[in-house]
């Protein structure tokens, strides 16, 4: 089993400018910040940042914490574009800020897995605000998208008017992951690709719980279900968790060895402005025919 580092590179509208002593500071358009990142151990390059807003972590180890602004920030966010895809970027309480700009070496390979195939289908699970639909869709696929919260699913419908996408043939459900691919496999539904993005911990519209160490070999099983020999991918991410990238990919190659193709498993990252260096961000496995 191969394994390889995916690295985001900057980009007009997103750019790690340096990192360090457990945080980064990062650029989304016109705006700078300062989020905490325990990967990077190491020292910063630049001896201070100069950030509109900082993220500061409560004593909890839920993801607490709060926004803390030098300089005016647009309380409901501003536009940002990857490719050809519209967003809106927003200071949230979870201390993101409405999208993840490592996976963007994930949407670029995804569609180049989908180039010359005709009238592709693909499912988004756990979608969040959507960005990674919209570059599906982009490329020609239809797209169900599928994510438990609300808020999510209405800012990812949002981000499709932005990107002048909202007439694509894009399902936006939100539902249990779980739930939703256990259903599609008793319907029989297949899909040329697959992306999952799922969380450490989570719940379901209706309170499901959702716990990454118990369930996601119970979800992989039924997205095996989901593919056959023509599908292009599957693509599977894990962030903020004791796991490796090998344990992940082992589920994937024992999962997948009944269909021919490849599977290959790794590290995720961003490439620093300041040195070059690439920190660490999460955890892939992937298999592609």
């Amino acid at each position: 089993m191969t394994l390889a580092t995916l690295v985001g590179e900057p980009w007009r509208d997103y750019g790690l400018i340096d990192s360090g002593h457990g945080q980064k500071f990062e650029r989304y358009g016109p705006y700078r910040f300062i989020r905490p990142e325990p990967q990077a151990m190491w020292a910063p390059a630049q001896p201070a940042w100069d950030a509109d807003g900082a993220f500061v972590p409560g004593s909890d180890e839920d993801g607490g914490g709060r926004w803390v602004f030098e300089r005016d920030v647009p309380t409901t966010g501003w536009t940002l574009g990857w490719d050809d895809v519209a967003f809106t970027a927003q200071t949230t309480p979870f201390r993101h800020l409405g999208f993840f700009p490592d996976m963007m070496p994930v949407w670029d390979w995804a569609r180049q897995r989908l180039r010359g195939r005709s009238d592709p289908t693909c499912l988004n699970l756990f979608g969040y605000t959507g960005v990674g639909s919209l570059a599906l869709a982009s490329a020609g696929a239809a797209v169900t998208h599928v994510d438990a919260s609300k808020k999510s699913v209405e800012a990812a419908k949002g981000n499709a008017l932005l990107s002048h996408l909202s007439e694509k043939p894009i399902r936006w459900l939100v539902d249990d992951a779980t739930k939703f691919a256990a259903r599609e496999v008793r319907r029989g539904k297949r899909y040329d690709g697959i992306i999952l993005d799922p969380p450490k911990y989570g719940r379901g519209p209706e309170g499901e719980v959702w716990q990454l160490e118990t369930d996601l070999a119970g979800l992989v099983a039924n997205i095996r279900a989901l593919v056959d020999a023509r599908s292009a991918f599957v693509f599977l991410t894990v962030y903020a968790i004791r796991m490796s990238a090998l344990s992940i990919g082992e589920l994937l190659r024992q999962s997948f060895a009944d269909l021919p193709g490849t599977v290959e498993c790794g590290e995720l990252g961003v490439r620093e402005e300041a040195r070059g260096l690439v920190l660490p961000t999460a955890i892939w496995a992937r298999w592609s025919a």
